[in-house]
């Protein structure tokens, strides 16, 4: 069985996972209306990643016995000033969840629940990889600047992005 606080704690986590996946699909919206796919795809596939780990807390606190409660998502953003911007938004949205995160593996430490700490270093190692690749884009959109053509190189680029769900564990972060 699960300890209250880790209970509660895993279930706003769940929450946070569901608002990130609505964020990058706002996102992915505000690309689309602005005729750039390629960024729009990346947010789409960026919206199915949250979804998948928002769904790994959710399986895991079943697991454990826990009870699952979902509560709202808040409405995010809908619109940006610019493709940097809204990457910008990306990069410090991942550290926030990095936080989150690292707020959860304290809780489980403190508490000394080892299984959920096991399950939380999937997260610790993904954020990594999260912020990573946000910075990487709005590192090279610092580099075109304002010209269009390096713009839509970005652009191509991002459309290649394919789901990487799958190499993701699937219960209990068990690889």
């Amino acid at each position: 069985m699960i300890d209250q606080r880790m209970e509660k704690a895993l279930n706003r986590q769940l929450n946070a996972e569901l608002y990130s996946a609505y964020l990058y699909l706002s996102m992915a919206a505000h690309f689309q209306s602005v005729n750039l796919a390629g960024f729009a795809n990346w947010m789409r596939v960026q919206a199915k990643e949250e979804l998948m780990h928002a769904m790994k807390f959710y399986d895991y606190v079943n697991e454990r016995g826990g009870r699952v409660t979902l509560q709202a998502v808040d409405k995010p953003p809908s619109r940006w000033d610019s493709p940097l911007a809204v990457f910008e938004n990306v990069y410090q949205h991942e550290q926030k969840v990095t936080s989150l995160i690292n707020e959860l593996v304290d809780l489980a430490v403190e508490a000394k629940d080892h299984a959920t700490n096991n399950f939380l270093q999937w997260f610790v190692s993904e954020q990594v990889e999260e912020e990573a690749s946000a910075d990487e884009v709005v590192q090279k959109l610092k580099l075109v600047g304002d010209d269009p053509s390096g713009l839509f190189m970005i652009d191509r680029e991002l459309a290649q992005r394919g789901s990487t769900a799958s190499a993701a564990p699937t219960e209990g972060g068990a690889e």
